[in-house]
């Protein structure tokens, strides 16, 4: 099982056609999309020429007059993470339609943060990991050791310290 956003997902099984695949789960996205009355003019997949390599993937869409967005990239391959932006989707809008989540809380949780990617590679940065490192275990023993480090208890530096714990919340939140 894959952990999501809190919910638990299937592991995606692709062993072959990944190009055919991508086409597909692309297809089942904006099929979702259509239940909210969202066109394919309205929406943007992210589509990668080989679906195989190891890329983000994202979907993009207009809904009440915002722009809305999804992006994962935690698994090897685009294709998975395309799935998992498929079941996320899914999950949500089912919800929606259930009426478990609000309209307003359906729409905070795709809101678009253009520099949501500049904040999380400064973020690892103020940590002390590569921008685009995402074993949680080393984020986590770079946190604990430059909490310590500046913790105002331990005659560090207040803002520092502050700012550290923001960093590995926002990684935490992003690879949850």
């Amino acid at each position: 099982m894959l952990k999501v956003k809190g919910y638990e997902l299937e592991e995606p099984v692709f062993r072959d056609s990944f190009d055919r695949r991508a086409i597909k789960v692309q297809n089942n996205i904006f099929a979702t999309l259509k239940q909210l009355n969202i066109d394919r003019d309205d929406a943007k997949v992210s589509m990668e020429k080989m679906a195989r390599k190891k890329a983000k993937a994202s979907v993009s869409f207009w809904f009440e007059g915002r722009n809305l967005k999804y992006t994962y990239h935690q698994m090897p391959r685009f294709i998975d993470n395309l799935y998992v932006v498929d079941k996320i989707l899914e999950i949500y809008v089912n919800q929606l339609f259930e009426k478990e989540i609000t309209l307003d809380q359906f729409q905070r949780e795709f809101s678009d943060d253009d520099k949501i990617d500049e904040k999380l590679a400064e973020s690892r940065k103020t940590l002390g990991v590569n921008e685009d490192e995402t074993d949680f275990e080393l984020i986590s023993k770079n946190y604990k050791a430059l909490a310590k480090k500046h913790h105002p208890d331990m005659g560090g530096d207040h803002e520092m310290f502050q700012k550290i714990n923001t960093a590995h919340k926002m990684i935490k939140k992003e690879l949850e």
